[in-house]
């Protein structure tokens, strides 16, 4: 038997599979700092080893702030005003890493320590890794198709609640 009342709502489907996307997205963004840093350093020195360095965090950055705005908007959820606080919320999110980009991206555009090119490709090979990551995540969960759903208890009582 359950310790929750039947009103009270169940935690979302989507929290353990954001969850999990977000620590393996850390692990390939790791591997990734690693690699782009010798890779970056043998193709251009210094700026190169900085401009991988750049790349790869500019892009884990990003892509982490859609999932951490989901799992933070979907404290709300049973909420009245669940939808408008998520949606603000992830929307914000969004308006929020388009402000930063477009700073970041003029910010490191005149630096002299910053190879384009390195850049370009480490932000480039991370978007797909954490693309990579965030499908083989989806794949691998077991989440069914109508997950979120709450049946009545008592096929008599229809919608009713007591």
């Amino acid at each position: 038997m359950s310790s929750t009342t039947p009103d009270a709502p169940r935690p979302l489907s989507s929290t353990p599979v954001l969850r999990t996307a977000l620590v393996w997205g850390g692990i390939v963004t790791v591997v990734l700092l690693m690699i782009g840093a010798v890779v970056g350093f043998l193709v251009g020195g210094g700026p190169g080893l900085g401009s991988a360095l750049a790349g790869v965090a500019v892009s884990a950055i990003f892509l982490a702030v859609t999932a951490t705005s989901i799992l933070v908007a979907n404290r709300w959820y049973g909420d009245a005003l669940y939808v408008p606080i998520f949606f603000g919320i992830v929307l914000g999110g969004w308006l929020l890493k388009l402000i930063l980009f477009i700073v970041a991206i003029a910010v490191l555009r005149g630096q002299d320590w910053v190879d384009l090119v390195v850049f370009y490709v480490a932000l480039v090979v991370s978007v797909l890794a954490s693309l990579a990551v965030d499908v083989v995540v989806l794949m691998r969960m077991r989440v069914p198709s109508a997950s979120d759903v709450m049946l009545p208890t008592d096929p008599e009582a229809g919608d009713r609640r007591a």
